[in-house]
């Protein structure tokens, strides 16, 4: 059994400016009510996935990094599943994101895969 942590080192983090840009440019993009996420090809073979959190969301950096764990933890539980490989993901937190239940927010991750088209269905039980 994995735990939480090894899921999410399972995939590659996204840190430079310039592939945050592009993923949310040229990407896909799908909005739920506790996220957004972009999603976008990449020919690297690995999953990559990073987060953004804007000021307009919260001023308080305080809050902002706890919607970033947030959508770590849900990213560790759902990507790491279901996501398809070879594909860069960006997830943008929303005033809700703090809110609303972690159950719901997977829901709402889980929504916005299928609806892009990138929800890896062979894995689902």
């Amino acid at each position: 059994m994995h735990t939480r942590k090894e899921d999410l080192t399972a995939i590659e983090i996204i840190t430079d400016r310039r592939s945050f840009v592009d993923i949310q440019t040229k990407g896909k993009k799908w909005v739920s009510r506790g996220l957004i996420v972009c999603i976008k090809d990449n020919d690297l073979g690995v999953k990559r996935v990073g987060y953004t959190i804007s000021k307009r969301v919260d001023k308080s950096a305080v809050k902002r990094n706890r919607i970033k764990r947030r959508l770590r933890a849900v990213a560790a539980d759902v990507l790491s599943q279901y996501a398809k490989d070879s594909v860069d993901y960006v997830i943008l937190g929303r005033k809700e994101t703090a809110l609303r239940p972690y159950n719901v927010l997977v829901e709402d991750l889980k929504w916005c895969l299928k609806k892009t088209g990138y929800y890896n269905k062979t894995d689902e039980s």
